[in-house]
């Protein structure tokens, strides 16, 4: 006999679906209730050739610290394609590509700039439910990383948090939305040239021991969401990252 009882959640789910139907007739409402955040000037994707003469791919070099050598400077551009493993949630993410700058300061320290990130949202198989279809429909999830705020390409560890966009959460909906995902990368190999004009160049690295919090600020399905996605997760998370990198230092560009 099939088990025909429905869960807690999947009801929760199916009540607020249905309040929520008469809401989502029309592509207005649809859109208003897309969950994504409203992109900004620094956040909308690269356009080439860009603004001031930069080559395209440098847009988002970050201005240097003053009295910086430009020459000892560089501007590196990276993208991967992480594949991510959280709590219950497998997915590869669509292509991340971040810039950020580093050299020596003026007193010979190591220095370092943060530029831009750029990436769009990947879908969660089974969406809210864990069973509904791939699609826009209202059950959809899709998750969503953004820059956490801090960053050290020297030792590999940088933040994350995760949104999580859906017709039916809120667009404060996050992992790691008060305390962003704290990674701290390990190389899996050496890098590898590609190129050398231009400078290409491949790397592999990986965290598998970072700490996936409880998703936050989602409204009624907050704790349900939990559930669904398996967290908080304070162990079997994975960040394995397959990423090829360019640079140019930067007395090679309009920047100072």
């Amino acid at each position: 006999m099939p088990n025909t009882r429905t869960s807690p959640y999947r009801s929760s789910l199916a009540r607020l679906a249905r309040r929520t139907a008469l809401a989502l007739v029309g592509g207005a409402v649809l859109a208003g209730l897309v969950g994504v955040p409203a992109a900004s000037a620094r956040d909308a994707p690269a356009k080439a050739p860009s603004a001031g003469g930069l080559p395209a791919g440098f847009e988002d070099c970050p201005a240097l610290p003053a009295g910086a050598d430009p020459a000892r400077w560089r501007c590196e551009v990276h993208t991967a394609a992480p594949r991510l493993i959280m709590g219950t949630v497998t997915v590869t993410l669509a292509p991340i590509t971040m810039t950020h700058a580093e050299g020596p300061l003026p007193d010979g320290t190591p220095g370092q700039v943060w530029g831009a990130m750029h990436t769009t949202p990947t879908a969660v198989p089974g969406g809210l439910t864990g069973r509904a279809p791939a699609g826009r429909g209202p059950l959809a999830l899709t998750l969503l990383p953004e820059y956490g705020g801090r960053s050290d390409f020297y030792t590999g560890r940088f933040t994350l948090r995760f949104r999580l966009l859906s017709p039916l959460l809120p667009r404060t909906c996050a992992v790691g939305a008060d305390t962003p995902v704290d990674f701290e990368m390990k190389r899996s190999g050496p890098s590898r040239w590609i190129s050398t004009d231009p400078p290409v160049i491949e790397f592999s690295a990986y965290d598998d021991a970072f700490t996936a919090p409880a998703a936050e600020d989602c409204g009624p399905l907050t704790s349900p969401l939990n559930r669904r996605l398996g967290l908080p997760a304070p162990a079997g998370n994975l960040l394995s990252y397959d990423a090829s990198y360019t640079f140019r230092t930067y007395d090679q560009l309009s920047i100072r």
